[in-house]
């Protein structure tokens, strides 16, 4: 089963968070597709810096989970709809990086995979699935 993937899916696995949802998500990533807005590769790279800085992970564990990361065939989104986000954004109090995931999920008719409660509250508003 295809799904549309947020940050908070694969940084909660880098940082060896106990989650059941992730852990079934990246276990689905290996054998389905998987999509994300163009947005998902610099956030999660960032997400892994900045806990990098924290001291919640080494270097080696950051280049870790970009080896990791590079080995799944995730689907880059580049065709974003603008009013769509925005309006979503908008409705739900959303960042708009955040309704970025919800528009592709909606716009692609996919689960979403996210830690992210508001943005779960969101997907659950517009009838989007969770990734179950």
């Amino acid at each position: 089963m295809a799904f549309v993937v947020d940050a908070s899916i694969v940084l909660s696995q880098a940082l060896g968070e106990d989650s059941a949802a992730a852990d079934r998500a990246m276990d689905l990533a290996k054998a389905t597709r998987v999509f994300a807005p163009a947005l998902w590769w610099y956030e999660v790279r960032n997400g892994l810096l900045i806990n990098e800085r924290r001291g919640r992970l080494t270097g080696r564990q950051t280049m870790a989970a970009m080896r990791a990361l590079s080995e799944l065939a995730i689907e880059l989104d580049t065709a974003p709809q603008e009013p769509a986000i925005l309006t979503l954004a908008r409705s739900h109090r959303l960042t708009v990086y955040d309704a970025a995931y919800l528009e592709l999920a909606l716009r692609l008719r996919l689960p979403l995979a996210t830690l992210d409660e508001a943005l779960a509250a969101a997907a659950r508003a517009e009838g989007v699935a969770a990734l179950a």
